[in-house]
């Protein structure tokens, strides 16, 4: 009886893994638009330039604030288009972006929300999430142009 249950169990496991097989760069790319869609609309809804809430908030410097801004416009845009540049071009585009991502999170987590090291509100924030997606494209590059290089 155990075994039975063990081999469907295993049946429907591979069931699942030879549909989802095809499935995976579209994983990735829902993972890239949504992480990039994230940055533009962080970014935007700090414009018009420069942005008087960051500078009155953090003290940051007209060019300071602007740089922010800008910088997180152009990581959303960048992640997103890279992926759409299937070589070595598009997958260290891939890297600079999320990298520039991965810094601006660093820094978003230091100015503003030091209260949240280690706790609840780190891991119920989209934050966190933000961060993590920077650094998994940060490690993996562009998929789809490392996936048809394997060979």
């Amino acid at each position: 009886m155990f075994k039975k249950l063990i081999n469907l169990i295993k049946k429907i496991d591979n069931g699942i893994n030879t549909f989802s097989e095809g499935l995976f760069i579209y994983s990735e790319f829902l993972l890239r638009i949504f992480l990039g869609i994230a940055f533009i609309i962080h970014g935007y809804n700090k414009f018009p330039l420069p942005p008087a809430a960051l500078i009155k908030y953090f003290g940051f410097s007209p060019h300071l604030a602007s740089f922010v801004a800008i910088s997180e416009v152009l990581a959303g845009i960048l992640i997103i288009l890279s992926r759409f540049i299937n070589s070595f071009f598009g997958s260290l585009l891939t890297r600079i972006s999320a990298l520039m991502i991965v810094i601006i999170m660093i820094f978003a987590f230091y100015f503003a929300h030091k209260d949240w090291f280690f706790n609840q509100k780190l891991f119920t924030s989209e934050q966190i999430f933000l961060f993590i997606l920077g650094v998994y494209f940060l490690i993996n590059g562009n998929c789809n142009y490392r996936n048809k290089n394997k060979s």
